[in-house]
């Protein structure tokens, strides 16, 4: 059986988080702590930061800031004019863009900002995609460690050493206190929390004939690189009031598109637009983990009060660990044909991944799917469901 958070629907089993003695998950109790913060004590540290980085001569930019065209990003770019900086906004550009994606990383060129936008080698980048979902299941592997790395790429061949990222997931989703509560995104951050997941860049030299050069895109830069620039990454949640609901409607009073629907396995129609390979990201972490991104929102939804726990429970019963089928409008065929697999490939890779403890067997053991190839939990609240 599974434990959940009796404040919000978060199962046991994410990683790093931790349960109190009342059964409250970290991520909550971080949460709680948000009203304890003078935020506009956080405010005027940041302008004191900030004061130490701008360049009044024009110079060079004053700043990175990381974007993926997303709500967020959106939201980082407006908040970062605002507070008077004359960014350079960087993009890795994400595994397979879709349609929407392309218009809202547009839209963000359209506030007024300078950008570049990296396209890894593609060939390469498919060659990651395969070893990420067949090593680790997580086919966005090169795409969750490019984000991180392109910035400070950029950051030290640009000479700009103040990169300002967006939230630290490890506050907003539940994480170990140090790191929750970090406010500079470091080496051991990325290696830690930055999607690697065990699986170092070094490791794929000599697979699918990768060669060392084909990783410069996924490789951190040295620490002495980072020292003669003076690189420094902060996060934008610790200094401002974090809220991806509110982002978003910001984000969209200034240009950015939404989705006519809910997107797949999702509560929601404003996030995860850029990436069609998103629905299978969060597919495998629901195989791993027993829960999805309708699970992550939901969650968040009820630490703001926009959700009781009833009804984020029947969202997520509803939405949460849906087969990939499409996502976005592109089919689970079109992205394995792009990556040279077949769909026996992608199911026995589905299997392999799965935690077969959190979800309904038969009496041989085997996992009992319907026949749009979905698992049903062993419970999905703190009773025992009847299948269970």
């Amino acid at each position: 059986m599974i434990r959940y958070c009796r404040n919000c629907v978060m199962p046991e089993t994410k990683p790093d988080i931790l349960f109190d003695e009342s059964g409250v998950c970290s991520a909550c109790r971080h949460f709680e702590m948000r009203s304890d913060v003078d935020w506009d004590e956080r405010h005027r540290e940041l302008e004191a930061i900030l004061d130490r980085y701008r360049r009044p001569d024009g110079s060079n930019y004053d700043c990175i800031v990381p974007v993926s065209g997303g709500k967020d990003s959106t939201f980082q770019t407006l908040r970062v004019l605002q507070l008077g900086l004359n960014p350079l906004c960087v993009t890795s550009t994400t595994c397979m863009l879709t349609d929407i994606g392309r218009r809202n990383l547009d839209n963000i060129k359209k506030l007024g900002v300078d950008s570049v936008e990296y396209t890894p080698n593609p060939v390469v980048r498919r060659k990651l995609n395969r070893i990420g979902l067949r090593e680790v299941g997580d086919i966005s592997w090169p795409e969750h460690v490019a984000i991180f790395t392109g910035p400070v790429r950029f950051a030290v061949q640009m000479r700009v050493p103040l990169i300002i990222w967006g939230e630290n997931s490890q506050n907003e989703y539940g994480g170990p206190a140090a790191a929750a509560s970090d406010n500079v995104l470091t080496r051991r951050w990325l290696e830690e929390f930055g999607g690697l997941l065990g699986l170092r860049v070094s490791d794929l030299v000599g697979q699918e004939e990768i060669r060392p050069r084909d990783l410069i895109p996924y490789t951190y830069p040295t620490d002495e690189e980072l020292a003669d620039v003076g690189v420094t990454g902060i996060f934008l949640g610790y200094y401002l009031p974090w809220d991806g609901w509110g982002n978003q409607v910001i984000a969209q009073a200034n240009g950015f598109e939404t989705y006519p629907h809910f997107v797949e396995g999702s509560i929601v129609n404003y996030e995860n637009l850029d990436n069609a390979m998103t629905g299978i990201h969060d597919y495998f972490k629901f195989l791993k983990y027993g829960f999805g991104r309708a699970t992550d929102l939901a969650c968040m939804a009820i630490r703001r009060g926009r959700l009781s726990r009833d009804d984020a429970l029947a969202l997520v019963k509803e939405h949460d660990g849906r087969f990939p089928s499409s996502y976005l409008g592109v089919s689970l065929e079109q992205i394995l044909d792009e990556l040279q697999m077949t769909s026996t490939d992608f199911i026995d890779i589905c299997d392999r991944f799965t935690n077969k403890r959190l979800f309904v067997r038969d009496r041989n053991g085997n996992l009992v799917k319907d026949r749009f190839g979905n698992l049903e939990k062993v419970n999905y609240d703190n009773e025992p469901s009847a299948t269970s």
